[in-house]
């Protein structure tokens, strides 16, 4: 079932309909739909679709001549070309001709080939620019596709007319996915899974949230079991010491000395792994909103909510799954823990929410990047931590983010309301969000204000 990615079907197609010569980059991390979506787009399109391996150049030749005469000499039993360059002008006769081109895992077969960027940019150049071919490339090694596909020094470099850069669901796009689910249960099911379509079509409907959890992680031919270790082997040389920084930084460790020092590495290479982790969408550095970068306050967080809720709940409870015990793992271990979990998983979705456009249309002040906030309080001389900001010179935005089934009291707007007495802008607007309700007190002193806003999860789900 397909659903989702409305915006990039549709400048995709608005550029296909253009009928002249087109070079569209797709790049994003494993299982994130970027396949299914070129798929989807070409579905009514003749399309030569051809799926890198990591191989050599002969076998990526032979497989990509068995694409193309797929497609142009369906009938006949045709050999490979002798060379890429011969395949490729092959395609220079069809140029006039409106075809869709998709290399998917395009690295795999520029390693395997280092001169394919090069020959691309010949024919794009001296053929294709005036014809009708669309040429798509796409890749899930985000380093490679941005620096030798997209990077100033790439032979394709100022060649491409789109670029997609394909992102996990967000919730409220998660929430199209309709399984009957209430919103509190969607919430949880986008928690597990971090809104990847590859992870959200193993979710069984006809199953509860429970069942859901326990046959994607907690028994051993669940889909989710062993992911983060398989995802690892296919992107990194050395998993094993990735696997420790993850650890490393589910355990609560933040901080590059901290996460250095659990895992037994000098900073310097603990920092390198970090970048690639980063450059694979599965850890984020974070620094205090509006801040400047400063090493001081710099941390480590995980990306990928499903990688966070593997390394902090399956990971250290391998062996009991093993021995058939994921059931009473998960009842006495994590469900217990589930609402705390979900804490951090609900800020993001709030933060979500205040990007959607219903809520940007109607702000108070047009605010840019929304994070979170961290650090001293020189009057109370306390620390203190807010769990969305944004701002500007004249305008602040404060938010906090409560997943509790409790109502929320007017203690929680005080709070908010000393918290904003740290900074100087003169206009401050604060965002509580719930994840049930609000007490009658606290409703009636933000009717009473005209600077407090009060969402519930409810407030916030599609209508």
């Amino acid at each position: 079932m397909f659903f989702g990615r409305k915006s990039e079907l549709q400048k995709l197609n608005a550029l296909y309909l253009q009928e002249s010569f087109q070079f569209a980059v797709f790049y994003g991390r494993r299982r994130v739909g970027k396949t299914t979506l070129i798929t989807k787009f070409c579905e009514d399109k003749k399309t030569v679709y051809f799926m890198a391996a990591e191989g050599t150049a002969k076998e990526n030749l032979e497989y990509f001549s068995k694409a193309v005469w797929d497609v142009f000499m369906p009938e006949k039993n045709m050999p490979s070309f002798g060379s890429f360059e011969e395949l490729l002008e092959f395609l220079d006769s069809c140029g006039n001709e409106q075809f869709v081109l998709a290399i998917d895992e395009y690295p795999y077969l520029a390693e395997s080939y280092p001169a394919i960027s090069s020959l691309l940019q010949k024919h794009i150049d001296h053929k294709w620019k005036n014809g009708k071919i669309m040429l798509i490339l796409c890749g899930s090694s985000m380093s490679f596709m941005e620096n030798q596909v997209l990077g100033y020094k790439s032979p394709l470099y100022g060649r491409r007319t789109a670029q997609f850069k394909i992102q996990p669901f967000t919730f409220f796009e998660f929430q199209e996915y309709s399984m009957g689910y209430n919103i509190e249960d969607m919430a949880v099911l986008y928690g597990i899974t971090g809104g990847i379509p590859e992870y959200i079509s193993r979710i069984r409907p006809e199953l509860s949230l429970e069942e859901n959890i326990r046959q994607l992680y907690f028994d051993p031919s669940g889909r989710m079991f062993e992911e983060p270790s398989n995802l690892m082997k296919q992107e990194l040389r050395n998993p094993a010491i990735y696997h420790s920084v993850i650890s490393a930084i589910a355990s609560g460790n933040s901080r590059l000395n901290d996460i250095a020092r659990k895992v037994g590495e000098e900073n310097s290479a603990c920092a390198n792994q970090l970048n690639a982790l980063i450059s694979l969408g599965l850890v984020k550095k974070e620094y205090p909103a509006l801040e400047n970068e400063t090493g001081r306050k710099t941390i480590y967080r995980l990306e990928d909510p499903s990688f966070r809720f593997w390394y902090r709940f399956v990971g250290p409870n391998i062996s009991n799954i093993m021995r058939g015990r994921g059931q009473e793992v998960l009842q006495k271990l994590v469900l217990p823990q589930i609402s705390h979990y979900m804490g951090e998983v609900f800020e993001n979705i709030c933060l979500q929410f205040l990007y959607e456009p219903r809520m940007t249309e109607k702000a108070p002040f047009f605010y840019g990047n929304i994070g979170r906030w961290w650090g001293n309080n020189p009057v109370l001389k306390r620390q203190e931590e807010i769990d969305l900001m944004a701002g500007d010179k004249d305008n602040l935005l404060l938010g906090e983010c409560k997943w509790n089934n409790q109502d929320i009291s007017p203690v929680v707007l005080t709070d908010l309301l000393t918290q904003g007495d740290m900074f100087p802008q003169k206009n401050k607007y604060f965002y509580i969000f719930a994840k049930r309700n609000f007490s009658q007190a606290l409703e009636e002193q933000a009717k009473a204000m005209d600077n407090v806003y009060l969402y519930s999860l409810k407030d916030m789900a599609l209508r």
